[in-house]
């Protein structure tokens, strides 16, 4: 769904694709051909599928005599779309030495020139919509890009930094409060100007009954109290799967931290830092937060509760790491962590997935998901919105991942 005016486009084209660019300019050849694990992609394969998608979803059917930049990129770089065709196996991106990270920037510069001289030629709606579409996917990727190079670089024992500059100290979080909400009759899914994604469609009515949620994000010194009063321990806390993954000692404390002599530590995209306390806690499970709910007497809230309260909040972020909370009332909804909630991964009433191979975007995955909201430190600024549906298997903790309370 777009809006876009095509003498704009031009300009958030080479701005999107621009910052692409330069997140993996810290990153060394070698860096952005690595594949950490299965659920992530080395950076260079993220810079080519962006490109592919353009290539393929707007060059191929509208550019005069086209012709592909490599006919093997549309099977190397497709990531799910079954209706353009073949793909090369996600655990096996990591493999793809050739082509070279020379070569994907030279594909990339191509395929832009190509896009720019088509938007020169004038933009029909349908054109404008694929290309903002495009942009969007882009921006995805770029947040991708940030939390696959960190888990890669969390596997070398040196624990190289993305960041060289020092991340620094939060200041004090504040106290945290219950915000209480009426509840009601709700207006839930996107209902204004500009663009969204089909999940987030069609806008619809639902009773949200009265609730509260915790004014803050829960802090890496409330997480810690929950591990030393035996958190980890205790099955009462957790669902079945969440127990089980905790007894195969794949859960024992958030992803990234560090048990060092003296006090915890925390791998960041800044390297290796002392626990900040006052920070958020990340990087943990739809498991791990819902246990923690658990033991504070809460739950966590619906996407519904989520989005509802949402629309009284701010947008904020531009860091490599979530900040420390400040201010009043309802804050960090937004450029902080991807919050868990309790809601199924489902459609909307009524939805429909876009005809063609575009449709595969979002519908085929409404199954075994749960749905994360607001957005987090890596998402770009201007992604996020009070309507935008997250979503990650309960196991995710890769992502940016925290925790709110409700009750």
């Amino acid at each position: 769904m777009s809006e876009a005016q095509p003498d704009t486009l031009v300009q958030a084209f080479q701005s999107v694709r621009q910052r692409s660019l330069h997140l993996a300019e810290p990153l060394s050849a070698e860096d952005c051909c690595a594949q950490s694990m299965p659920d992530a992609s080395p950076v260079k394969w993220h810079l080519a599928h962006t490109t592919w998608f353009f290539e393929t979803f707007i060059l191929k059917p509208r550019e005069e005599g086209f012709t592909p930049f490599h006919p093997a990129f549309r099977v190397l770089f497709n990531s799910y779309y079954n209706g353009v065709g073949a793909k090369h196996p996600r655990p096996q991106r990591g493999l793809l030495t050739r082509p070279s990270l020379d070569e994907v920037r030279a594909y990339r510069a191509q395929v832009d020139g190509r896009i720019r001289r088509l938007l020169e030629c004038g933009a029909d709606p349908a054109l404008a919509a694929l290309v903002e579409l495009g942009l969007q996917h882009e921006q995805q990727h770029q947040e991708l890009m940030l939390t696959d190079v960190k888990h890669l670089l969390a596997q070398n024992p040196l624990y190289p930094a993305y960041e060289a500059d020092p991340l620094g100290h939060a200041a004090p979080a504040p106290a945290s409060d219950w915000i209480p909400f009426e509840g009601g009759l709700a207006e839930i899914g996107f209902g204004g100007r500009g663009f969204c994604f089909d999940n987030e469609l069609p806008r619809h009515r639902t009773y949200v009954a009265p609730f509260a949620l915790a004014s803050r994000l829960v802090t890496n010194a409330e997480y810690l109290a929950f591990i030393e009063a035996g958190g980890y321990r205790d099955p009462a806390l957790w669902l079945s799967e969440g127990w089980d993954r905790v007894c195969a000692g794949e859960l024992q404390h958030p992803l990234y931290w560090l048990g060092q002599e003296g006090g915890w530590g925390e791998f960041t995209l800044h390297g290796v830092q002392a626990l900040d306390p006052q920070r958020p806690v990340t990087h943990v499970s739809l498991y791990e937060a819902d246990a923690y709910a658990r033991w504070r007497g809460a739950r966590l809230p619906t996407e519904a509760e989520w989005e509802f309260a949402a629309r009284q909040a701010c947008l904020a972020g531009g860091a490599l790491h979530p900040a420390g909370a400040s201010g009043e009332g309802l804050i960090q909804m937004f450029g902080a962590c991807w919050q868990w909630t309790s809601s199924s991964y489902a459609p909307y009433p009524g939805y429909a997935p876009a005809p063609g191979a575009i449709g595969e975007y979002n519908g085929k995955f409404m199954v075994n998901q749960y749905v994360l909201r607001g957005s987090s430190c890596a998402t770009p600024d201007g992604h996020a919105r009070p309507s935008y549906r997250n979503f990650f298997p309960a196991g995710a903790r890769w992502q940016f991942t925290g925790i709110r309370l409700a009750r």
